[in-house]
């Protein structure tokens, strides 16, 4: 998987669906789920900011970040996802899947540390 490519797709579509709830949703929403629009697009960016850092960060490198990159990429979008679902309308229980998107998050970006702290054949510069 090509996690650079990935990641500044995710970028794209996140300032795509902050511009689209800033402009499109403005009069459709009320100000408490036009937050929640925010928020899912604003995580939706520091998910595929992160991607994208693993992307460079496997160039050239020995170390494996397959299954980060899929921690990562699979957790932006259940947390993303299910708040802009909820945002417009969606049903409140998929708030209670939010979180599982959250962890995958986390627990993304740790392993991600991890594995650049070990620094087995890290690429220059990282």
């Amino acid at each position: 998987m090509n996690w650079l490519f990935v990641g500044l797709l995710m970028c794209a579509a996140s300032v795509g669906a902050g511009a689209f709830g800033a402009h499109g949703l403005r009069s459709a929403l009320d100000a408490e789920h036009l937050a929640l629009w925010e928020t899912a697009a604003r995580y939706f960016m520091y998910g595929g900011v992160v991607v994208a850092l693993l992307g460079l960060a496997a160039r050239g490198s020995n170390v494996d970040l397959r299954l980060t990159g899929w921690l990562l990429f699979v957790g932006s979008l259940i947390f993303s996802g299910t708040v802009a679902v909820i945002a417009v309308g969606g049903p409140r229980w998929l708030g209670a899947i939010t979180p599982i998107g959250g962890t995958l998050l986390i627990v993304g970006i740790l392993v991600f540390a991890w594995r650049m702290l070990e620094g087995q054949g890290t690429p220059a510069g990282f």
